[in-house]
């Protein structure tokens, strides 16, 4: 089992671990503990690097498993420990931009109803579709408004890892259409947003929405029926 130190603190930019595993053939290697968050939920994986005693390898993706695929033309050895180090400035800006997406989607619910049909996100820009009928110019700039009402609105976020039975005592508490957590899920991460959402959720976010910036929706379309789609972007470096 891999401990999964970005799960109660995304702040961690570098780790000590132990290597439990490898496989040779994937050049993926396993570690006892790991803050390289694998992907998930929209969110892309993080990158960084692994140093060894006398070698560094660029992480080139992460997948799920945290199995950490490793450039260069060696592997580091299993019993060995290394230190990993993420790429902060890239894992800061999906941060802030996941944190944005729990702000629309806990604006949208909580004043319209609409349920999230998918999502995903890049740095500092993301799209989520909800379950709208209709989706137009007016009602789009009152939600651009409210959710940036909401980040200066200085929302602690806070992590909690609860029982299965525990957390689907929530109300509400899976926004998208298909519930996406296996059974076989005995505990249950969840985000809160302290006084606007409440969800199921596996990513890392900022401390505080006001953390988040400014957001602007950058555009909106109709991906047919009653699906519609709202891109976002976040202003700031």
């Amino acid at each position: 089992m891999t401990q999964l130190l970005y799960q109660t603190n995304s702040y961690l930019k570098s780790f000590e671990a132990r290597v439990i595993h490898v496989d040779s053939e994937k050049r993926a290697v396993y570690f006892d503990q790991t803050a390289f968050y694998p992907g998930g939920g929209g969110q892309p994986n993080d990158e960084g690097v692994i140093t060894g005693e006398d070698h560094t390898w660029q992480v080139i993706r992460v997948e799920k498993g945290n199995a950490h695929i490793l450039g260069g033309d060696s592997l580091p050895s299993v019993g060995d420990m290394v230190r990993g180090e993420v790429n902060w400035e890239r894992r800061y800006k999906l941060m802030r931009t996941h944190t944005a997406m729990h702000i629309l989607c806990g604006v949208v619910w909580r004043d319209y109803g609409a349920k999230v049909t998918g999502g995903n996100m890049e740095p500092l820009e993301g799209r989520m579709d909800f379950e709208f009928e209709r989706l137009q110019k007016e009602l789009v700039g009152e939600i651009e408004a409210k959710i940036n009402a909401e980040v200066e609105a200085a929302h602690d976020v806070v992590v909690r890892i609860l029982p299965r039975e525990e957390a689907f005592q929530i109300p509400d508490l899976i926004r998208t259409k298909i519930n996406l957590l296996p059974e076989e899920i005995t505990e249950v991460r969840t985000v809160e947003l302290v006084g606007l959402d409440l969800q199921a959720d596996g990513g890392t976010h900022v401390a505080n929405t006001r953390e988040v910036g400014r957001i602007r929706i950058a555009d909106y379309k109709s991906k047919g029926g009653i699906n519609k789609r709202i891109y976002v972007a976040l202003e700031g470096s």
